[in-house]
């Protein structure tokens, strides 16, 4: 045989040892298979006093997620968990249950653990079409509705009873969460939360808030505006899936009182002041309409609700620490617990 022919022949020789190797280690498994993928996980906790510092290991975004919990008084017992989405910036920042109001105070004698996620600045808690360069990956549906839930029933020991609250653009995760995974969350509460985000104003809205405030791209979100992931996150267009679900929706007229004008200009003094109540205003009365719209679409549907429709009110915390107080008895319901 000529060296040529041997040479091919030796090569081709190679090529199938390599071929069958390959398909060896794929189909049984062997050293050559890459690494497997790490899962999700408590990485540590951080005990102070009622409120454990957890960092959770999410698979989907390839990151630790910090998650602060308040235990009950008495830790002996299982307990359900209440789960306080943030606002626009996650937590990072001031726009959070902690900072803003006495929440937690007011919870600290109710028998339920208080799930405080930090992170997902001008996310909306979804999960986006790929990374952003401003606000990184998103992956935070899967995260909440898969990742999360067992991790903290296991960690806590808990009841494996949840209720969901969130405000303004988390008032609008939270029901986008409830229809991703019905039954997850017994009772779902959203406060000044705009529903529809998939028609233009609704759009807007979203861009405004992950675009303007967060710098972030809505295109890595869902796409571009024809997009049909705008609607397949539309928890207007998909209301049927909130069916069997407490729901506690809210809003305010947009309408503001002295405490609001008091608040806004004391807090930003000067011309920013009066932008920020002019913005309060305008924000809350689009609220009003897309909660209008829920509503609409969820009697259509002989979907049962609890609404507050304020006659007065601007887009700010104390209306929100107040809807709080006035869903517990169906948070309170959702997670079987006195009320």
């Amino acid at each position: 045989m000529k060296l040529s022919a041997l040479r091919t022949t030796s090569a081709l020789r190679t090529t199938v040892v390599a071929l069958a190797a390959t398909l060896s280690v794929s189909l049984l498994g062997g050293t050559a298979s890459a690494e497997p993928q790490k899962p999700s996980a408590v990485a540590s906790i951080a005990k102070d006093g009622r409120t454990w510092h957890l960092k959770v290991y999410s698979a989907s975004m390839g990151t630790e997620i910090k998650i602060d919990v308040q235990r009950p008084a008495d830790e002996s017992k299982p307990a359900p968990n209440l789960y306080m989405l943030n606002g626009l910036d996650g937590g990072e920042g001031t726009a959070s249950w902690q900072a803003q109001t006495n929440a937690l105070e007011w919870l600290a004698d109710k028998p339920v653990n208080v799930i405080q996620p930090v992170g997902g600045r001008g996310s909306y808690y979804t999960d986006w079409l790929k990374a952003d360069p401003a606000l990184g990956v998103n992956k935070w549906k899967t995260f909440f509705t898969e990742e999360l839930p067992p991790l903290l029933d296991q960690t806590l020991q808990s009841t494996g009873r949840n209720a969901l609250t969130g405000l303004s653009t988390s008032g609008t995760s939270v029901l986008q969460l409830a229809e991703a995974k019905p039954g997850l969350w017994k009772t779902v509460a959203a406060y000044s939360g705009c529903a529809q985000i998939a028609d233009p104003a609704g759009q807007q809205f979203v861009k405004l808030a992950t675009e303007t405030w967060a710098g972030g791209d809505t295109k890595n979100m869902y796409g571009p505006s024809d997009s049909p992931l705008w609607r397949e996150n539309d928890p207007v267009i998909n209301a049927e899936k909130l069916r069997g679900t407490q729901l506690y929706i809210s809003s305010g007229s947009g309408i503001p009182v002295i405490d609001d004008v008091n608040y806004y200009l004391g807090s930003s003094p000067g011309p920013t002041g009066a932008v920020n109540l002019g913005l309060g205003v305008i924000i809350e009365a689009a609220v009003n309409g897309c909660t209008s719209n829920l509503k609409s679409r969820l009697d259509s549907l002989n979907i049962p609700a609890t609404y507050q429709f304020n006659p007065v009110g601007t887009h700010y915390w104390p209306y929100w620490e107040q809807a709080l107080h006035d869903s517990w008895p169906l948070l309170a319901q959702g997670m079987e617990l006195p009320h």
